[in-house]
């Protein structure tokens, strides 16, 4: 199966899973909410691990279509440091209770166990108290975003010579040559400048991806501008 194959599943493992258990939010040192992340608001900021679907081994700067989208939506990525899945620790923490009580054993289809992760949800957010807490429900103590989801801005680079797109197999076209970039990225708007004789800094949004040299047809990528890492 094919990378981008493997990550579509992995993704929609993922989503299906989210519906029920969702993204936990931090509340506070060690503590955390399952809330639903089908919501019409948008958080600050996802920690995550650097596994698929949150990156992509093979993407550029590990970025997947996941973390695109985020990143699209005003999201911040932060990643923790690959082996140390302590830097998540309440994530990991309440998928280990989501495992146990949810999935052993795994519902005989896909609408049973769905039913088993909204009861899971329902009576982690609220009925059981959390000693993080100081033994109240996570329903009582999360607060929701205050950042509306109102669809995907429209990109534009006002600083920039001009904007190109990328095409289905993750290049871009300028001057009648073609620059691979990364498949992660297709079907989005780059803002791309002259700043040498040929060669031209590339922008997604406001992160500097790197220069394209036209003479060498290459991209030739900056420091990882990504995700803050712990």
């Amino acid at each position: 199966m094919a990378t981008s194959q493997k990550e579509a599943a992995a993704s929609r493992r993922s989503f299906k899973v989210s519906m029920a258990c969702n993204i936990v939010l931090s509340l506070g040192r060690g503590r955390s909410c399952a809330i639903d992340t089908w919501s019409s608001l948008v958080t600050n900021g996802i920690r995550s691990d650097n596994g698929v679907p949150f990156a992509s081994p093979n993407g550029l700067f590990n970025l997947s279509k996941l973390s695109v989208w985020w990143l699209r939506l005003g999201i911040e990525i932060e990643r923790i440091k690959p082996g140390h899945p302590q830097q998540n620790g309440r994530h990991e923490r309440m998928h280990l209770t989501l495992k146990k009580e949810a999935t052993r054993p795994a519902g005989a289809n896909f609408l049973q166990q769905q039913a088993r992760f909204d009861d899971f949800v329902a009576e982690f957010n609220a009925e059981r108290p959390h000693e993080a807490l100081e033994m109240k429900c996570p329903a009582e103590v999360y607060t929701p975003s205050t950042r509306p989801y109102s669809g995907l801005p429209e990109l534009s680079y006002p600083l920039h010579d001009r904007e190109v797109m990328v095409t289905h197999y993750g290049r871009v076209c300028m001057h009648r040559k073609r620059v691979n970039v990364s498949t992660v990225l297709a079907g989005q708007r780059l803002g791309i400048k002259e700043v040498d004789d040929g060669i031209w800094i590339v922008s997604f949004m406001r992160y500097d991806l790197g220069f394209i040299d036209l003479e060498q047809k290459t991209l030739q990528t900056t420091d990882n501008p990504f995700g803050a890492g712990l």
